[in-house]
């Protein structure tokens, strides 16, 4: 192994540590704020990948007809909500919106041709079509049982994670696909050319972990959002809806794995159960930083990058089990060093 041979590994790990560090972010985010492991996470990146490599490919989209579903359900959860017997809830017109938005992306992807409109027009017709299904996901599934054991909401998570796979692999088959690089310039540095999308995905995610860093730790509206974790009944009593917060937790994990997909889209082949493999190492970079901290989250995801592409050369039959394999010491290192645990209320 030689300098140019590191320096390529090390781009490679970059590029995957960066991804799986804004999921390692996105997975933290909606866990301290909902309690919630969110195992659909993966499923946003691999539906945001294939929906743009659909537009681009001129074949048909059909995740707007998802979002139209998941949008109905939510609906007819709120009017049951209303008009039940005992019911304290009032059905407010302002439900209506995001069928009726679903309806007209659902159309719009359907009878346009969305191969000629540009890369950009693309990524963002993606996003707004992946981040309403982060809202309608919580409405349908987890706002019912949003005070439930954290047990239950992983059993939930497990299943939508399930449902989500198989309706992946109904839209979108089960042919894996990829997009056009945004461009095809690159950096010199040294003896090794730095492609273009690696930039773009270490740029996109240093702009993304600095903003979640600010927004919790800094603005008041990211702290209110994380009391809504830490004490849903204490949150409601100073103003601050726990539904709110969970649908905004939501929304910007979708965010997030959209742009996730997106990025990651041109550099490998993306199948409709590739999010999840994706998903699980940004969830052991959350994990070494105990679910709690962002800065050892972004850097246990980027160490997990490095370690995967190194492992990649020196055994590439077994780099998964190399990387997950890495989860261990940390769990046995936080599982010496607990002082005990308080009965949960």
């Amino acid at each position: 192994m030689n300098l140019q041979i590191v320096m390529l590994l090390g781009q490679d790990g970059l590029t995957n540590g960066a991804i799986y560090a804004l999921l390692a972010l996105s997975i933290l985010l909606v866990f301290t704020v909902t309690r919630i492991l969110l195992i659909p996470q993966g499923e946003f990146v691999s539906f945001a990948a294939l929906t743009m490599a659909a537009m681009q490919g001129g074949t048909p989209v059909r995740l707007g007809w998802l979002l139209l579903a998941l949008a109905l359900g939510g609906v007819v959860m709120d009017l049951y909500a209303a008009y039940r017997p005992g019911g304290r809830r009032r059905f407010a017109a302002r439900a209506l919106v995001m069928p009726v938005y679903a309806a007209v992306l659902a159309a719009a992807t359907t009878l346009l041709p969305l191969d000629g409109i540009g890369a950009a027009a693309q990524a963002a017709l993606t996003v707004a079509l992946i981040v309403p299904l982060g809202l309608t996901l919580y409405r349908v599934f987890y706002q019912p049982i949003a005070g439930a054991h954290s047990l239950v909401l992983l059993i939930v998570s497990i299943a939508v994670h399930v449902v989500l796979v198989g309706v992946g692999l109904l839209m979108f088959g089960p042919e894996g696909a990829r997009t056009e690089p945004f461009s095809d310039s690159g950096l010199q540095l040294g003896s090794v050319m730095l492609n273009s999308q690696t930039l773009w995905v270490v740029a996109v995610s240093l702009l993304l972990i600095v903003a979640l860093y600010l927004f919790f730790g800094k603005s008041l509206y990211g702290k209110a959002l994380r009391a809504a974790a830490v004490n849903r009944l204490g949150a409601e009593l100073v103003g601050i809806s726990p539904e709110l917060a969970g649908k905004a937790s939501f929304a910007l994990a979708a965010l997030i794995g959209s742009l996730s997909g997106i990025l990651i889209a041109p550099i490998t082949t993306i199948y409709f159960d590739s999010g999840f493999i994706i998903s699980l190492k940004g969830f052991v970079g959350a994990i070494i930083g105990g679910l709690a901290s962002y800065p050892l989250a972004a850097l246990g995801a980027l160490f997990i990058g490095q370690a995967e592409s190194f492992s990649t050369f020196w055994a590439s039959s077994y780099k998964e089990v190399i990387v997950f394999t890495l989860i261990l010491p940390v769990l046995l290192w936080r599982s010496v060093s607990h002082k005990g645990a308080e009965d949960e209320e």
